[in-house]
């Protein structure tokens, strides 16, 4: 299972960086590159002196396929190396069915033409969209690698200590990301020359709703990180396990409200967006690692591995 495991830590770690560029296309208005087609750009296969808008975005769809293209060799690694009942079978199915939703949401903000200068409701709404079930997919990626390294299967029963407040931190987790993604939206669309003119502008009555959501966001980041840094602690003491994972979440979230605040201050320069993106992915990857630690039962068992599939086909033929 060593390399299966390696395998699973090498897909999640790329899935991020195809996030990473994903926030890029984004950010730089080039989520219309190839037109309002898909799969196809600009209704072509093969590109033709493309502008750097289509190279951009042709380059996210096709980093977006190898990670679809890894997924799916997890999912048949996972099933073809384990017996049934185990938990890393459940870890992959679920990693390849939000990686097609995944790419459904992809083609919908495209085919929809939710992009570029797009300021609808609706491309607000399809971007906290996408933005859950990326992290819904990063969530069973992270369990995928959790059980692949020998973890025991996750039990969410009311008998188990940590359950409610993981939940409600997961649930605050996902709330603080989706706001995020729709502050960076509104910071990509309506940028600000000056602090004092963004701060006006999230202050006025008039604005457009995108810039005055951009003021909730930092309230709630700021409050979903004490809860969560406070009761990760408390878990990891209460079940002597997860203290390393406990320390590390509270390193991230530290990181990622200087990145927040860096990010005001800076006017949401593109370079630091992605850099905020990346520790937001990291805090979740981390926090489901030690929601995983906390929850988990005995290592399973049910194996399967080819030098013990060959024994057992060996000791049959003797009997």
């Amino acid at each position: 299972m060593a390399r299966l495991a390696r395998f699973a830590w090498a897909v999640l770690i790329y899935n991020v960086g195809v996030i990473a560029w994903g926030a890029y296309v984004r950010a730089t208005g080039s989520g219309a590159g190839c037109g309002a087609h898909w799969p196809l750009c600009n209704g072509e296969m093969v590109l033709r002196a493309p502008a750097i808008e289509t190279m951009i975005e042709f380059s996210h769809r096709a980093t977006s396929g190898v990670a679809l293209i890894s997924v799916v060799a997890l999912f048949i690694w996972a099933r073809r190396s384990t017996a049934g009942g185990h938990p890393l079978r459940l870890g992959a199915t679920l990693s390849l069915i939000f990686m097609l939703s995944e790419a459904a949401l992809g083609a919908g903000l495209v085919l929809f033409q939710l992009v570029a200068d797009n300021a609808s409701a609706a491309r607000a709404f399809a971007v906290g969209a996408h933005l859950l079930n990326t992290f819904l997919l990063l969530a069973a990626l992270t369990l995928s690698v959790f059980w692949a390294s020998g973890g025991g299967a996750v039990h969410v029963d009311g008998s188990r200590k940590g359950r409610l407040p993981l939940t409600l931190g997961g649930l605050a987790l996902l709330l603080v990301s989706v706001t995020g993604a729709i502050t960076a939206l509104g910071d990509t669309l309506f940028p600000s020359a000056s602090l004092a003119e963004g701060l006006n502008a999230d202050l006025s009555a008039t604005s457009h709703f995108l810039i005055r959501l951009r003021t909730v966001h930092p309230v709630i980041a700021v409050m979903v990180a004490i809860y969560v840094m406070t009761s990760a602690w408390q878990l990891a003491h209460a079940a002597s396990n997860g203290r390393s994972t406990a320390r590390l979440l509270t390193w991230l979230i530290a990181g990622q409200l200087a990145a927040g605040i860096l990010n005001v201050l800076l006017l949401a320069p593109v370079w630091l967006q992605l850099v905020h993106l990346v520790l937001a992915d990291a805090v979740w990857i981390a926090y489901v690692f030690l929601g995983a630690e906390t929850l988990a039962g005995p290592a399973p068992r049910g194996v399967v591995s080819p030098e013990s599939a060959k024994a057992r086909k060996v000791s049959l033929g003797h009997a």
